[in-house]
This record gives structure tokens, sequence and C-alpha cells, in this order.
């Protein structure tokens, strides 16, 4: 019976990699879905065996462990540097013209739906 181990939706190609990179230095028997055309299904790692998925489960944890704590020190450094932001106003600072796209974009789209029920 297969058993999933990760679904690949929302993962970066670089942490795919890593993962892959660790199941093939530890011998898991592993296969890899691809994701679907039209993309409802992302894809997934799985194992066929009990005792393959259960190791390939504790590799993963380990990993993704250390994987948070990397990214999270990037993170760290990154606002340090002031190179990452929080919030809304580090967006427009970071491209002004872009958010104000959007934001005249939205309100075209909502005054748009909107019109249809406003009588002027």
């Amino acid at each position: 019976m297969p058993h999933l181990l990760m679904n690949l939706r929302h993962v970066p190609d670089d942490e795919a990699d890593e993962i892959r990179d660790l199941f093939e230095s530890h011998n898991v028997l592993y296969y890899e879905t691809p994701p679907s055309r039209w993309g409802i299904s992302m894809g997934g790692f799985w194992v066929h065996d009990e005792n393959e998925a259960a190791r390939a489960r504790l590799l993963l944890k380990d990993y993704q462990r250390q994987r948070f704590q990397t990214q999270r020190e990037a993170y760290e450094n990154q606002l340090a540097r002031g190179e990452a932001g929080r919030g809304i106003w580090s967006m427009v600072r970071k491209s002004p013209a872009r958010t104000l796209a959007a934001v005249l974009a939205i309100l075209v789209v909502a005054g748009l739906s909107l019109l249809p029920f406003i009588h002027l």
C-alpha cells in the first residue's frame, strides 16, 4: 500500500531537490508522482513499504527542522540588513509603482463588480 511522505504543493524547487538528495543518500526507496496537468494535484514523494515510510518520515522530520532553522536565520539576516520587510509598508517602499498598479487594479475590479448595484 502506498504511503504519502510529502505533498509537493508550495514546495520550492531547491527544497524538493534537497529532499531527493536526502532520500538518495540514505537509500530510501521512494518514488515521485508528477503534478497533474490542470494543477489539481501537485505531486508528491511516496514509498510502498510501512517500515520505509517510518524511516523516511524520521529523515524528513530532521530535515524540516534544520531547514526551518536555516530559513529563519536567513530571514532574520535579511531583516537586519533591511532587505526584507514586514507588511504592506515595506512592499510600498520596495516597489511603489507595482503596489500602486495593484491597488488601482483592485479598485477597478471592485468598481466594475459593484456597478450594477449602484444607482447614480
